[in-house]
């Protein structure tokens, strides 16, 4: 008897059955009600998990102490309100994934409902992390609610890696598979790990204040956090502060940082960081975020007059690129540093030439990288990485010695770095690798570095160091036409700046017409051989060839 294929356990293969058992049962809601509830189960699957954990940890701890960890006074002093320092949170029996996943099918609603107020009710930090009443309110079959939550108690940090922010990649996956609301306008993105590590690994925001005015899921912060871990090891020397304007998104943000014991001010609610600017007045040293692409509709008349563009324009309501780029100038502090995405229209956007100007005069861009096509999974738009830097006049940055970039800028183009696909996805993805992110990071840092001749810090079709004015070219840059961005009308476009090299006019025609020629010959004699061979073999059988 043929031995069963065990089938191989994954992540996307767990999401998929879940997506399917949410499709077929009655009353399971839009899709923003099946992202919750599989959000909030995933939730409570993790902190459950770490909760375990912590638990374990703590036995085995009071055994090296010698102490019985069954013995009833132990427990009542240890176990019955235990206390982590690791950002693992106490949860009452009735919230423990182990007595949800013991729950009879007819009772699992109210039992995961009363899970989630007890959370709330014990727990301030976890408050609005999620919609009380979430699953009573839908009230799944019993057979399909158990079919959902028996899937989600396959996914866990052990199977799938600790390191990995798998509530981001939970959200990313039902963005792709129900994404009716993810347009290219005004969709939701999950920002690629790295995408992200890219951002981190130019601005190091390793300690201080990091801000993200429109943080999503939070996956900026938790990848950077693994980051920060990984060269520092002190993440509370970070505060983070964020907003998201989509409920459903701001919950699940909470969720995430929660999970990870991160401390984090996301505001008390939900709202527009356009009309309604959570932390308005305060300045970061560090900002990242990846804004909506070409978002449309983001305007209100009350924002005429607002101070964030007060020293430039109000820019325009046909696309929030330069209201995104004004917000974010604003919130910086005196030496503070800015990583965001952009869509490459912003880089020669004729609509907001003025703003772009006055932020080059004013030596606000410190860097334009453009990346790969293909990065992102929900949608294949090109975008650029931009680097504000409110003080390019150099001096100590984490260790490093840095000159003077004064009316400079550092202009990248990756669109070429697109070798590593990534397999198993419904359409084409590539990724980049920690190699190429330390490449791209070198490049920048080195620009940055004193002992760098930024007049000539240039690699033909990789980067360029490019000088604002024309007045500060050499005598020989203005002889040789050197291009500088006020000759350029102030684009910001690295193709207009960084030498293309005409391959064409490396090749050797008259050796290169020979090589074919004898490649055609060559094809022509084998042709005529086996020709001849084939009419030798007729001729043999009594068949004549003419």
């Amino acid at each position: 008897m043929a031995k069963k294929k065990e089938e191989t356990i994954n992540l996307e293969n767990i999401l998929f059955k879940c997506r399917d058992h949410l499709r077929q049962a009655r009353n399971s809601g839009s899709f923003f009600e099946k992202r919750d509830m599989m959000l909030t189960l995933v939730f409570l699957r993790f902190i459950g998990e770490k909760f375990d954990d912590g638990i374990e940890k703590l036995r085995q701890k009071l055994i090296e102490e010698e102490l019985d960890p069954d013995d009833p006074d132990i427990q009542a002093a240890f176990f019955e309100d235990a206390t982590f320092t690791d950002g693992t949170y106490y949860l009452p029996v009735e919230a423990r994934w182990s007595t949800i996943i013991n729950t009879p099918a007819p009772q699992l609603n109210v039992a995961l409902d009363t899970a989630l107020s007890s959370i709330a009710a014990t727990n301030k930090q976890l408050k609005g992390c999620f919609i009380e009443g979430t699953f009573t309110s839908r009230n799944l079959a019993p057979n399909d609610i158990k079919k959902v939550v028996d899937e989600v108690n396959k996914i866990s940090h052990k199977a799938f890696g600790e390191e990995k922010d798998l509530i981001g990649r939970v959200y990313e996956y039902f963005l792709k598979e129900f994404a009716v609301n993810a347009t290219k306008e005004e969709g939701e993105y999950y920002t690629p790990h790295d995408v992200v590590q890219l951002i981190a690994a130019m601005i190091e925001p390793f300690d201080g204040t990091l801000y993200d005015p429109c943080c999503g899921s939070g996956g900026m912060f938790i990848q950077s956090a693994d980051l920060i871990k990984s060269k520092q090891g002190d993440i509370s020397r970070i505060n983070i502060y964020g907003q998201e304007k989509e409920p459903a998104t701001y919950r699940l943000a909470k969720m995430n940082l929660a999970l990870r014991g991160l401390s984090h001010n996301l505001g008390d609610e939900a709202d527009s960081t356009f009309t309604h600017d959570l932390h308005k007045g305060i300045n970061f040293d560090y900002i990242m975020a990846n804004p909506p692409f070409n978002l449309k509709s983001w305007y209100d008349s009350a924002l005429e007059n607002d101070a964030r563009w007060a020293d430039y324009s109000t820019p325009p309501d046909s696309n929030a690129n330069y209201a995104w780029i004004l917000h974010i100038l604003s919130h910086l502090k005196s030496k503070g540093v800015a990583g965001f995405l952009l869509a490459n229209g912003a880089l020669n956007d004729d609509v907001a030439q003025n703003i772009r100007q006055k932020l080059i005069e004013n030596d606000k861009v410190e860097a334009i990288i453009i990346l790969p096509r293909e990065l992102f999974i929900t949608t294949d738009i090109s975008v650029t990485l931009w680097i504000l830097n409110q003080d390019k006049k150099g001096g100590n940055y984490h260790g490093r010695e840095l000159r003077n970039r004064s009316g400079e800028v550092l202009f990248m183009d990756l669109r070429t770095w697109t070798e590593n696909a990534v397999k198993g996805e419904q359409k084409k993805k590539v990724r980049l690798d920690e190699e190429q992110i330390k490449k791209a990071a070198e490049i920048y840092h080195t620009w940055q570095n004193v002992g760098t001749d930024g007049a000539n810090y240039a690699v033909p079709e990789l980067y360029r160091s490019v000088k604002v004015w024309n007045k500060d070219l050499s005598p020989e840059e203005k002889q040789n036409n050197v291009n500088t961005i006020e000759s350029c009308n102030f684009a910001l476009t690295p193709s207009k700046y960084i030498e293309f090299i005409d391959h064409d006019l490396e090749i050797d025609y008259e050796a290169e017409m020979r090589r074919i020629q004898d490649e055609m010959r060559a094809v022509m004699i084998e042709e005529k051989k086996s020709q001849q061979m084939l009419a030798e073999a007729f001729r043999g059988i009594g068949y004549g060839i003419d």
